[in-house]
Formats: C-alpha cells, structure tokens, sequence
C-alpha cells in the first residue's frame, strides 16, 4: 500500500510510524485508518520490527476526527461516502487491531491530541508527552460518546473516577494534568520527546526476547479483564513449559552466566508457542 496520510519508516529494527496531515493537525479519517491497519499487519509481519513508536508531523499528534463534512461527520445516514445504518466505529477497528499486536508500541504524543487523537493511544503500551501537548475528551461537547473501544481502556489507563471526569467534563487540559492523572508516563521538551522514545524502543530491542516481549504484551493487557488470578496463573504455567524448552531461554541463561550480550534467534513469525493465542481458546491444554 501507497501511504498519504502516515509515514512508515524503520530504522534499526524500530519503526516510526508517523501520523503526516499537518496541515490538519494529523485530522483523523478513513484513509488513515485504512493506512494505519495496514501499518500493523507490515510490522506484525517484520520480524526486523521489534517495537513501534507513534508521533504526529508538526504542531500536532492528532486534532481528533476530520471534521470537513461539518454537522454530518457523524451522521452515517446522511453521508454519501458512508453505508447508512449502524457500522462498526472507524477509532475502534484501529484501537482494537492495535490491541492484538505483537508488537510494543510507544506513543510519542508531541502536541495536541483530542477525541480519536488520545483514545487511539490507549491500547499503546506507553505514552510520552511533549510538556506542551493538550489532551481533550470531547465527546461530550459534540454530542456524541467516547469511541475507539475508550470505555473499555480509559478506566483500566487512569482509573474510574478520572475517566468519568474528563469524559463528563469534555475540557482540554494540559500535559501536567495528564500526567497527574496517570494518562502519560512522563513529560518532555517537544525536542527531546523522540529520543526518549527511542531509548526505551532501543532497550527493548537489545536485550530481551522478541516471542517473550510479544507473549508479555498480551499476558498483561488480555489478564485486565480476567476474573480470578487462576487465569494468570494457568497462562503464566503454559509461558514458563513451552518457552523454558526454547533455544531463547537457553541463551538467556548462558548470556548471563557468561557475562556478555544475549543474542536470541527465535521469532515471532515462526516459532511462537503452540497456544498463542490462548484468549480464543477455553481450556488448560
């Protein structure tokens, strides 16, 4: 696929993927949805990939939804360039593909970013912040409600209490507040935000697994919605059998014994355990 709306570039096994409307302050539409899903099946594909970090071209990370079509951007009945009738919400085709990564992913988030523009960070792994960036639920104040899958990840994120306020409230606040709030890890000079980034992109992909980094991600997010730690536990028992035979976890110890690098061979596009992925299935097999 030809991107318009995104810019895919991997360097050194660490791919940036850039959201590239500036003009609209990186305004979310279908076309950068179709570019976006089609980014993360690329990068799910590449094992060169081994994380992912996700920034906006100039002022902006995302203004939120294109609202070009005025008053009828909502209105699928009365859009011409959509089905009428109800259909699935473009934010959460994107949020939950980015859900079944296997991947980690790291939002960059260098300026504003309000409706789909913050919900679509949410099933990210971490997110940074320039210390200028401005954040906003708006739903509210359009008259509509949180989308992308928000009412599932927003209260796991930050917590009940401060998703209700900010979705009740519709305010744009600022990157202190979000920080406060627990919606970013940290604050950075505009500047600095990508290094930072990279850094953390960079200490994931010299040191660890790349089959252990992908069954960590989906451990972690897929045990949010589990009922009782005997999910965690039988999950945690097929980890440790399948990847403890692995020529991974092997070089693992022999890397650190020896005192030196490790250097793991196994890949995610091969060689990932036999039940991955466990959340379809509904036994202790």
């Amino acid at each position: 696929m030809t991107y318009n709306t995104i810019i895919y570039a991997v360097e050194d096994g660490i791919l940036t993927i850039t959201l590239n409307r500036p003009e609209a302050l990186n305004a979310f539409n279908r076309e950068m949805l179709s570019e976006m899903l089609d980014a993360c099946d690329r990068a799910d594909a590449d094992d060169e990939v081994r994380a992912i970090i996700v920034t906006g071209a100039g002022r902006g990370f995302c203004a939120g939804a294109d609202l070009s079509s005025g008053s009828k951007t909502f209105d699928a009945d009365q859009r011409s360039d959509r089905q009428s009738g109800l259909r699935p919400d473009g934010g959460g085709l994107l949020t939950l593909r980015i859900y079944e990564l296997k991947k980690p992913i790291i939002a960059a988030i260098n300026g504003a970013a309000v409706g789909v523009g913050i919900t679509m960070t949410l099933p990210m792994d971490i997110r940074l912040a320039a210390d200028v960036a401005k954040f906003g639920f708006v739903f509210a104040r359009r008259g509509i409600v949180p989308e992308a899958c928000s009412s599932y990840f927003l209260p796991r994120v930050v917590g009940i209490s401060q998703a209700l306020e900010w979705c009740y409230s519709g305010k744009v606040f600022s990157a202190e507040e979000a920080l406060a709030g627990g919606l970013v890890k940290s604050l950075h000079e505009k500047d600095a935000l990508l290094a930072e980034a990279r850094r953390i992109a960079e200490e994931i992909r010299d040191n660890t697994s790349p089959i252990s980094v992908t069954l960590i991600r989906h451990m972690m997010w897929k045990m949010l919605g589990a009922d009782h730690p005997m999910e965690a536990h039988k999950i945690d028992s097929r980890g440790i059998y399948h990847r403890g035979r692995s020529a991974d976890a092997k070089e693992g110890i022999d890397s650190f014994l020896e005192k030196r690098p490790a250097i793991f061979t196994d890949k995610v596009s091969a060689e990932m355990p036999e039940y991955f992925p466990w959340w379809q299935q509904r036994d202790f097999s």
